[in-house]
């Protein structure tokens, strides 16, 4: 290795010494989602910085989406896609589709992959082998159909109604790491679909985390001219929203950050998933590399 190579190396280690000495022992809980999760490269990438995290420390608590495999199926079943903000319209044979893509796909190689770099995983949610770690109940919208003037049916999405925390065994650092699909049960076993932003807060509520990162397809939080926004307040955040400037996907994202601030949660960052590593650059680097809400 070459000197100058050795001292980049050694003065990124050294950078990140302060991070890892403040959140050893904290939870950081991970919602992964977004065009990191199409590509195996970044995928890798993601695995090992959990792994990273894990090894040094901190008690990472992954949550994963995945929107773009579930369309993709829907589309080959003949389906479509509705969407209104930024929740997808969910009946029952989607719902089947979302169980198995959530479930038997992403999750189990989320799990598969962690494992494979030397550390165990668990997969949790749904009906995994703890179905009950999410409790669900059906989302009862506000929100009007502009034809019918009554309040939208968005069918088997659900809201968390309460997460069973010693189901992520969060208490010794010997554990494995939770990796947890969005699909909750409800009393009388029914299953939900819950956007995963929603999950990941919820999580974070619930086990006091130091941090909720949320990876995204964009680099952060922009403003009205598309530049990123480093940092933000809570109040700040509700101002874009208000403005406008915030919708779409990004809706689900903020309300769940401003929400787990209010709990308790002391941090969350909205970081670009299309970034190498980009989780380990946000909480071990100086710099970051997306948006902390505050």
């Amino acid at each position: 290795m070459k000197k100058s190579t050795a001292r980049r190396s050694a003065e990124a280690l050294i950078e990140g010494l302060p991070y890892i000495q403040q959140f050893q022992g904290k939870t950081i809980v991970v919602k992964y989602g977004g065009n990191a999760m199409n590509s195996v490269e970044l995928q890798q990438d993601f695995c090992h910085d959990i792994v990273f995290m894990k090894s040094v420390g901190l008690e990472p608590v992954v949550v994963h989406g995945g929107g773009p495999q579930i369309s993709r199926d829907i589309k080959a079943a003949g389906l479509q896609s509705k969407f209104v903000d930024g929740l997808r319209m969910t009946d029952r044979q989607t719902m089947d589709i979302v169980e198995n893509v959530m479930i038997n796909e992403i999750n189990r190689d989320l799990v598969n992959m962690i494992s494979n770099i030397g550390w165990e995983a668990d997969g949790l949610g749904g009906t995994l082998q703890n179905p009950q770690l999410i409790h669900a109940e059906k989302l009862v919208s506000s929100k009007l159909d502009p034809l019918t003037r009554m309040p939208i049916d968005f069918g088997f999405v659900g809201e968390v109604k309460k997460i069973r925390t010693d189901l992520l065994n969060l208490e010794s650092h010997q554990t494995a790491i939770p990796v947890v699909a969005p699909v909750g049960v409800d009393d009388q076993g029914l299953t939900y679909n819950i956007n995963a932003d929603t999950v990941a807060g919820a999580i974070a509520e619930a086990v006091e985390a130091e941090k909720l990162v949320i990876l995204t397809n964009t680099p952060g939080i922009l403003d009205v001219n598309g530049e990123l926004i480093s940092t933000l307040t809570s109040e700040q955040l509700e101002e874009l929203v208000d403005l406008g400037v915030i919708a779409g996907g990004m809706l689900p994202k903020v309300r769940c950050a401003k929400h787990a601030l209010d709990s308790g949660v002391h941090t969350v960052q909205i970081i670009d998933g299309r970034l190498p590593h980009s989780a380990l650059l946000e909480i071990f680097t100086d710099k970051g590399v997306g948006t902390m809400i505050t």
